[in-house]
């Protein structure tokens, strides 16, 4: 993540949170981050450089103005001016941290060769807590390539329990023994 992406989510953070707005900034953030996503050419139109600048704000105003809390609009349209909308995704996950640490939510991520059944993703979320004393937001991704197991991953740690792991973790252990 780049540095101007983060101190422009902590400056929107920050006013955000000042301003009592942060719950409903945080949700329209989220919802026009998921719109770049799904609207690259739009995107594509806020950082074109042979457009006028007057246009690409104009383009903003018709599609968020009214729709989203005039401090998140201004924050769009500063990105724009400066040449940064490209950056909005990373704002976005830095807007995520700040909550995060505010609210005590650790973000983790289970990676299976299969999709978990609600019942066990539950209890690994469960698990994770009770270890780590904070709410956990588990993200589930598949990986046909661990074979099987559970692979856990949060705040820079890999937890590695799949096959694959251990199957490596083995060549390892037989490779310095051998030799």
């Amino acid at each position: 993540m780049n540095d101007t992406a983060v101190n422009y989510a902590n400056a929107l953070y920050e006013l955000a949170r000042d301003e009592g707005l942060l719950e409903d900034v945080r949700t329209q953030l989220f919802q026009v981050n998921d719109l770049y996503h799904q609207h690259p050419e739009f995107v594509r139109l806020l950082s074109a450089p042979n457009l006028p600048k007057a246009e690409r704000l104009a383009a903003l105003d018709n599609a968020f103005s009214g729709r989203v809390h005039p401090y998140l609009l201004s924050f769009l349209k500063l990105l724009c001016e400066r040449g940064h909308s490209r950056s909005l995704s990373d704002c976005t996950e830095q807007f995520r941290s700040r909550w995060n640490e505010d609210h005590g939510i650790l973000r983790a991520t289970v990676v299976t060769a299969v999709k978990l059944s609600p019942a066990l993703s539950e209890r690994i979320s469960t698990r994770l807590s009770g270890i780590t004393g904070k709410q956990i937001d588990l993200t589930e991704r598949q990986e046909p390539s661990v074979l099987g197991g559970v692979r856990l991953e949060f705040d820079g740690i890999q937890l590695d329990g799949t096959v694959r792991g251990r199957l490596a973790g083995l060549e390892k252990t037989l490779s310095e023994t051998v030799l």
